[in-house]
């Protein structure tokens, strides 16, 4: 467990493991815990370290306005902070949106990305756009994180016996900073770079699930937009792939990995 201080904000990370440095990115309302089945699969070859993003896990939660832009920044602090030089960087969710602004405003640090259930932006564009994020701001402001955690985990993890995952969904939401968590709904809510795309030019795997919260076809459509990019669709899997898919989601992951590495070593 090992902090640094950035900005004025304590920030969390963990490592695990030796070799080319792989950065993991949790998504909202979540920690490095969302790695757990990563973890030892991936520092059997590489040097994992799992970021808790500003407003999460045991990093602070400063009573702030907080971005995309800003957390994208942190992560960038973390690579020089560790002096890592150019990173694996994989991110979920809301993680995955870290991931691209990193890939847009600094290039130079990433080796690779990987981008899980995510997209690059998160702006309306129907009628039926605008309503749902309404309600998730709403939701988010009049529930409890009990409240909160028991509905993502009957969503995330539908199964009879998915209830192991289902009960830790349901401990680990109300841990969350209230504050804080809906301070980062806020971050994402409007923010996007796909107008940027092309300048995220290291190869970039995005993994969707096939019953993630939007349709693969939203992914396919940006994938086409960036210049080193392929899809990976993971059948029967929700929002939350690496725990509910984490064999394939590991192979998938390090098959790539390996693949971005290979050149260097011949």
């Amino acid at each position: 467990m090992s902090y640094f201080d950035y900005q004025g904000c304590q920030l969390h990370y963990e490592e695990y493991g030796h070799g080319a440095p792989l950065l993991l990115v949790h998504g909202l309302g979540s920690s490095t815990l969302d790695w757990e089945y990563q973890i030892p699969a991936l520092s059997a070859h590489y040097r994992v370290i799992a970021l808790d993003v500003r407003g999460h896990g045991r990093s602070a939660k400063p009573r702030e306005r907080y971005s995309i832009a800003g957390f994208a920044e942190d992560v960038a602090a973390l690579i020089e902070h560790l002096r890592l030089g150019p990173v694996h960087l994989v991110g979920i969710s809301m993680g995955g949106m870290i991931g691209f602004q990193v890939g847009v405003d600094f290039p130079q640090l990433l080796k690779s990305l990987t981008i899980v259930n995510s997209g690059p932006e998160v702006k309306a564009r129907k009628p039926a756009d605008y309503l749902m994020i309404a309600q998730r701001w709403t939701l988010s402001r009049l529930l409890s994180l009990e409240r909160i955690g028991k509905g993502l985990g009957g969503i995330l993890f539908p199964k009879p016996e998915q209830a192991e995952l289902r009960r830790k969904i349901e401990q680990r939401w109300p841990r969350n900073d209230k504050r804080a968590y809906n301070a980062s709904l806020d971050a994402i809510i409007g923010w996007g770079v796909r107008e940027h795309l092309d300048r995220i030019t290291c190869p970039t795997l995005v993994i969707t699930a096939d019953h993630d919260y939007t349709p693969i076809a939203i992914k396919e459509a940006y994938v086409k937009e960036l210049p080193n990019a392929r899809l990976v669709v993971i059948a029967d899997s929700r929002h939350a792939t690496p725990l509910d898919q984490p064999e394939r989601f590991n192979t998938t992951l390090l098959d790539f990995l390996a693949e971005v590495e290979r050149p260097e070593k011949t």
